[in-house]
């Protein structure tokens, strides 16, 4: 990596915009989520290895002082980078980037669920296209918030963060861990034959299912012109949480029955789907059980047969669905966002 002449300031202001995005935003998580964020934030920060015991009473006092500092953050305004002579908008990434990757650096700065805003700073381990989309593929991280997402589509860029992706599995198992119930996950931990030797095999997992976030995100890129833009406005429209829980679980259907779910049949890559299946819960799976009965079946028998079928009427299944929220929004934004908020609990207009 060629020397950058301010580094340590531009980590010092890409953190500082961090805590402000958390000071806002961190706190409205549930406290179960809340919590397993934090510990795996203080692990990142003070560099633990994620097979050590976390310090119960330095966590605790930790967790005090960042909510301390995030009080007396929340009303800041986020600040521009610096780089070189110049200083540029937060989410001026493109720009930004231009600057940055030469140097062996990428930068990530855009928003997230519910309008929370993430920004990243980090290593850059290598750059390529991919179905017209430039990849930005990161190692250590130097800078980040609280949630960290390990994969994301911003303006026809894909960027895969490795860091934040092995320290999300390796926080799937761990909760696994404590019942170690059968199931889709125990499956894929098998494949990767995590009983003979974990490190090892959490290597292999995160380089596996980084390829799978991959192909998720170019089945967001696929979904985009089937939706157009309309769609994003429409997501940054709502005013509540479970309109765009609703939303975002029909476009990821979208997306996995576009790319994802395809490539991995296609690859038989067994492991693969069983952890896409171990984090295929909530809204998605209770809109596509068909999908989740043709992974059963799967299961059982060892053909894809259903699962090529569930992934083909998804492809037109939800774009149908998209639309139909669409149309509902564009004919009575006030009202339609009621009745999307109310398939979280009843999807049976939805349901494949």
């Amino acid at each position: 990596m060629t020397p950058f002449p301010n580094f340590p300031e531009l980590v010092q202001r890409v953190q500082r915009n961090c805590h402000i995005a958390d000071a806002r935003y961190a706190r409205d998580a549930t406290l179960c989520n809340y919590l397993l964020e934090m510990r795996e934030f203080y692990r990142w920060e003070h560099e633990v290895p994620l097979t050590r015991t976390l310090p119960r009473q330095e966590l605790g006092n930790w967790i005090s002082e960042r909510e301390a500092l995030w009080d007396g953050l929340q009303a800041d305004a986020l600040e521009p980078l610096p780089l070189g002579a110049r200083s540029y908008d937060a989410f001026d990434v493109a720009a930004i980037n231009a600057a940055l990757v030469p140097r062996g650096l990428v930068y990530g700065g855009g928003y997230g669920r519910f309008g929370k805003p993430h920004f990243f700073l980090a290593q850059l381990k290598r750059r390529e296209q991919r179905e017209g989309l430039t990849l930005f593929v990161s190692g250590c991280e130097y800078a980040r918030d609280l949630t960290a997402p390990p994969a994301a589509l911003l303006d026809g860029a894909v960027f895969l963060r490795e860091d934040a992706l092995r320290r999300w599995i390796w926080d799937k198992i761990e909760i696994w861990g404590v019942r170690k119930v059968r199931g889709a996950l125990k499956s894929a931990l098998e494949c990767y034959d995590f009983a003979a030797d974990a490190d090892a095999a959490l290597e292999r997992m995160a380089e596996q299912e980084a390829e799978t976030l991959i192909l998720h995100e170019i089945g967001e890129a696929m979904a985009e012109p089937l939706l157009g833009p309309a769609w994003r406005d429409l997501i940054a429209s709502f005013s509540g949480r479970r309109a765009e829980i609703v939303a975002r679980a029909v476009r990821d259907n979208l997306a996995d029955c576009l790319s994802t779910l395809p490539r991995l049949i296609e690859r038989d890559a067994a492991g693969s789907m069983h952890f896409y299946f171990a984090n295929f819960e909530g809204v998605r799976s209770a809109m596509f059980p068909l999908l989740a009965e043709a992974y059963r079946g799967w299961r059982e028998s060892g053909s894809t047969d259903a699962l090529r079928e569930a992934v083909q009427a998804g492809s037109a299944h939800w774009q149908e669905a998209a639309l139909r929220i669409l149309r509902l929004h564009q004919a009575d934004p006030a009202v339609a966002e009621g009745t999307i908020a109310a398939w979280v609990e009843e999807p049976g207009a939805l349901v494949l």
